[in-house]
This record gives structure tokens, C-alpha cells and sequence, in this order.
């Protein structure tokens, strides 16, 4: 699927609150589709793998499912399988091809926990649910909290590697969803946004704003996301039952309020300073939105802050 930019800048021209609403409207109804599809495999498993690469609004998404499910009396309960990292050692640590530890490997994960986890829960038993602290990069179990699943009650475990073939690969009934922003804008014939950065767009501005990570850092980090993507994440795509594409027309004109000063002040000797400008020259066709307008619910909540749901 792909926007058009004259539609996008026209309905912001004509009325941007109706184009907002009828964006937000589009989401939610992928999100109740998926919702429809996760209630008709209940009785294949009450474990649903949530997966998508970063910016993709995993955590958003899943909340919004758990929100849908719950309306119709399925008690949810969702899990960021970040809690599920192991304590690092250095020594045994995966490395990237230039010998920095990979972050971004599911070697990273437990994974024995995990499938012990999902075993136990189909089964109705008990399990603890670990924290993972990522100031001090270890495990502590003591702030884990238990979890046990009753009749029509699920969880939903959202994590990049969800997919991978070390986590679902031992439950394949498990219910599977991959979440991105799949979009791209179109100038006519033209590409004038890809989806790949919207994800770097939402990514850049949620470090900024809440993870006090400058844009260059950012960058820096990109190129091993992307390398990570394509290595453990974008492979397993096609295995889901369910494809959610969680970009919005209307993204690229609130995220320009943000994203063209951190872009921009960028230093001039940085080694991406070309790509940087290429972003730039992008954001300048949208016409902007004031980030007010957007619903405490929408998606992009996620990134700019001021949102209704509470992460964790």
C-alpha cells in the first residue's frame, strides 16, 4: 500500500481534525481485524507472538489489542519479551561483525525460559514473569511478577524476535503477528518517503525525547538495526497468521515539527550528513500538523510522548 502526497496535503489543507480521525479510524480497524483472528485461534493456543522491527509501534499495538480483546471479555495480558534478556556476559556475548556485543541478536534472549513459559501457561500453570534492568544490564527476578492464564484469557508477547525460530518455532500454535509501517508515500510515480523512515523518524524523536539519544547516535545505531532486521527479523515475516501495517498518512507532517531540528543540527562532518539532508528535502513537501491535534490513543503516542497508555 502506498499514500499520495497531494491526498495527504489536500485533506490537511481541507480539514486536518476529519483526516486525523479517518487515519486513526483505518488503524483501529487493521487493529480489529487482528483482534477477530486472535479470538478465532483461541482454542488453537492462548499464546499470541507479537513481532515487528524497531519503530514499528509494537507496544502500542499490542495494547490496542489488548484494549479490543478485553471489550469483547477476553482478559489480556501483555508481555515485552525485553524482560526475557539475559543477564549480559561479556565474554559469551554475540558480537557484530565488527566486534561490538549485538544487541540486537536473539542469542540476547533466553530462550529455554521462554519456551518453558509458553508450555506452562497452554498448560494453565503458573510462571514467573522476569524484569530486566537495563541500567545495570541484568536480570532480577525479584521484580518479576507471576503470571497464570485462566479460561478465555491469552497473552500476547511483543518483542522483535517474537517470530525468530528459537522462540515460535517450538510453538507453532501459537497465534503470529507482524507489525510495521509498510507504507511508502508516492508523489505521483515518484517515491518521496519511504516506510523504512517513517521507522527511523519515530525511532530518532522517542530516543531524543525519552531516552536522551541525539539523532547522530541514533544513525550511528541504525545501520546494526537494519543489519539485525534483515538477518533475524525480516525472514519470519511471512510466517505470521496476521500482517498489521501500522504507518498513518498523516505521520510525516507531525513528525517534521520534530524531526527537522534534531535533523538539523546535526554537525556537518557527520559521516551521514548526506543522508541527513536527503530526510530533510523529504519532510519539506509535507505540509505540517500541529502534533495538538493528535488523539492521546493514536500510535504515534508511542513516539512523541503525551499518550493515554502507560508503557513499561
Amino acid at each position: 500500500m502506498a499514500y499520495q502526497l497531494s491526498a495527504i496535503n489536500a485533506a490537511i489543507q481541507t480539514d486536518p481534525a476529519a483526516f486525523l480521525a479517518e487515519c486513526d479510524g483505518a488503524y483501529q480497524a487493521r487493529i480489529n481485524a487482528a483482534a477477530d483472528q486472535i479470538i478465532q485461534r483461541m482454542k488453537e493456543s492462548p499464546i499470541v507472538l507479537l513481532s515487528g522491527p524497531s519503530g514499528s509501534g509494537k507496544t502500542t499495538s499490542a495494547l490496542k489489542i489488548e484494549e479490543e480483546l478485553e471489550r469483547r471479555g477476553v482478559n489480556t495480558h501483555t508481555v515485552s519479551l525485553d524482560n526475557y534478556f539475559k543477564t549480559l556476559d561479556r565474554r559469551t556475548a554475540p558480537r557484530t561483525p565488527e566486534g561490538d556485543i549485538d544487541f540486537e541478536s536473539p542469542l540476547c534472549l533466553d530462550m529455554e525460559l521462554l519456551d518453558e513459559t509458553f508450555t506452562r501457561l497452554s498448560r494453565g500453570e503458573e510462571v514467573l514473569v522476569p524484569h530486566f534492568e537495563f541500567a545495570r544490564q541484568m536480570r532480577n527476578d525479584t521484580l518479576g511478577y507471576p503470571l497464570k492464564l485462566g479460561k478465555n484469557e491469552i497473552a500476547i508477547f511483543e518483542g522483535i524476535h517474537a517470530l525468530g525460530p528459537g522462540i515460535a518455532g517450538p510453538h507453532p500454535e501459537a497465534t503470529k503477528l507482524y507489525i510495521s509501517a509498510r507504507s511508502n508515500v508516492m508523489d505521483g510515480n515518484k517515491l518521496c518517503f519511504k516506510g523504512t523512515w517513517m521507522r527511523l523518524t519515530r525511532r530518532a524523536v522517542r530516543d531524543y525525547n525519552f531516552r536522551g539519544t541525539g539523532v547522530a547516535e541514533t544513525l550511528d545505531m541504525w545501520a546494526n538495526v537494519r543489519r539485525g532486521e534483515k538477518l533475524y527479523i525480516s525472514p519470519y515475516k511471512y510466517t505470521a497468521n496476521i500482517i498489521v501495517d501500522s504507518s498513518l498518512p498523516y505521520e510525516v507532517s507531525v513528525m517534521k515539527n520534530y524531526a527537522m531540528p534534531l535533523l538539523k543540527a546535526v554537525p556537518q562532518e557527520n559521516d551521514r550528513r548526506a543522508e541527513l539532508l536527503d530526510l530533510v528535502a523529504a519532510f519539506d513537501v509535507f505540509d505540517p500538523i500541529d502534533p495538538g491535534m493528535v488523539a492521546k490513543n493514536s500510535l504515534l503516542r508511542e513516539f512523541i510522548g503525551g499518550g493515554s497508555y502507560h508503557y513499561k
